[in-house]
């Protein structure tokens, strides 16, 4: 089979690049792929930045128009911001002879949303074009209902994102993580970026009294929107020997052992763009207890109670009210929250169950076409 695959690819990694190179290797040998790459270069920051972006786009463009002949299937992951969906509008133009070839994957679902709810034209355009293509992929149940007025339910598949193989470990190595929990060990790995949360976690921090502060360690990895943001924060942390930035980015070895030296996992996020974070995931796999709003597609894969605690968006008091509870909280409760944790990765989401999948929804795990013998 041909395969034009339209989706980003590292670098850089994140989530929705990921999750398609995971795709990309899981795909037997035998199919033919065409790929466009749509991993941005840079995050945008000045009109030179936004310039060269625009040139890039152009080139997607010119590369679908290229490559678009003689396939077989199109896989495609959509954007959630309204620039981006323009981008994808004009993708579907470019292949509109092709609609019933295509898969969608939305990797994400919050800004999509958004744009439905409030984009009268651009919900008309992309019910026209959305209706038509072959299938949409999405990662739980809120995703599914914001593309239930586009296309008929059959047409839309569920598929959970997953955490990377060497990120598991064993239920006596969760165990001893959790046989001193003073200081408790408090990871925030995601941009730090308007929405994601950073700047009220910190700030319920460093609302904490002195003998609550000795107790905790939080410890914050990620990249920052700019420059300016970064120095404001590095600022506002600089006298807090409890508070740790990282740095931009962590992978492989690195990343593992400080989930392995974590015992929570905190993203209190109201990211516009949020979808189901691998993050969450990888916190599971590696035995931590989660800390996160329910927003956007984080409802499918935690419950309050269960993988750890629930705190409402943009609310300082609420985070503050779960590190008080997490300082005091039992040993053995939080174990079991982190030993749950564990078993429901190793149970729901490895990447060999999200590969095959995927490739059964695309149709891609049978054999060889007699066409391509």
């Amino acid at each position: 089979m041909n395969i034009l695959l339209i989706a980003p690819l590292p670098p850089p990694t994140n989530g929705m690049s990921l999750a398609s190179k995971v795709l990309l290797d899981g795909i037997p040998q035998f199919h033919r792929i065409k790929i466009i790459n749509l991993s941005k270069k840079k995050r945008p920051n000045s009109i030179g930045d936004h310039f060269k972006r625009s040139i890039e786009v152009l080139e997607f463009f010119w590369r679908v128009i290229l490559r678009r002949r003689n396939v077989d299937l199109v896989y495609f992951t959509i954007s959630e911001s309204i620039a981006g969906n323009i981008k994808d509008l004009i993708i579907y133009l470019l292949c509109v002879g092709k609609l019933d070839k295509i898969y969608i994957h939305m990797l994400g679902g919050a800004g999509m949303k958004s744009i439905l709810q409030n984009q009268q034209l651009l919900r008309h355009l992309n019910k026209f074009f959305i209706s038509r293509v072959r299938g949409v992929i999405v990662e739980g149940n809120a995703q599914r209902a914001t593309f239930e007025t586009l296309t008929s339910q059959e047409r839309i598949h569920i598929v959970p994102n997953f955490a990377e193989d060497f990120l598991f470990i064993d239920e006596l190595i969760v165990k001893n993580k959790f046989d001193d929990v003073l200081p408790i060990k408090i990871l925030y790995l995601s941009n730090l970026i308007f929405g994601k949360g950073y700047e009220e976690l910190a700030d319920a921090y460093l609302s904490l009294s002195s003998e609550m502060k000795d107790k905790i360690e939080l410890t914050f990895v990620g990249g920052f929107q700019s420059v300016t943001h970064e120095m404001a924060f590095l600022n506002k942390i600089k006298n807090e020997k409890g508070i740790i930035y990282y740095g931009k980015f962590v992978a492989g070895k690195e990343k593992k052992a400080l989930y392995l030296k974590s015992h929570v996992f905190c993203l209190p996020t109201y990211y516009p763009y949020e979808g189901q974070p691998i993050s969450i995931l990888e916190a599971y796999a590696t035995g931590c207890v989660v800390v996160a709003t329910l927003h956007s597609g984080i409802p499918d894969v935690f419950c309050n109670g269960k993988n750890g605690y629930a705190v409402e968006k943009k609310s300082v008091d609420s985070i503050r009210e779960v590190l008080q509870r997490l300082i005091i909280e039992k040993n053995t409760d939080l174990l079991q929250f982190a030993l749950n944790n564990a078993k429901q990765a190793k149970e729901k989401y490895r990447t060999s169950i999200y590969t095959k999948s995927m490739l059964s929804i695309l149709e891609l795990n049978g054999q060889k076409n007699e066409s391509d013998s």
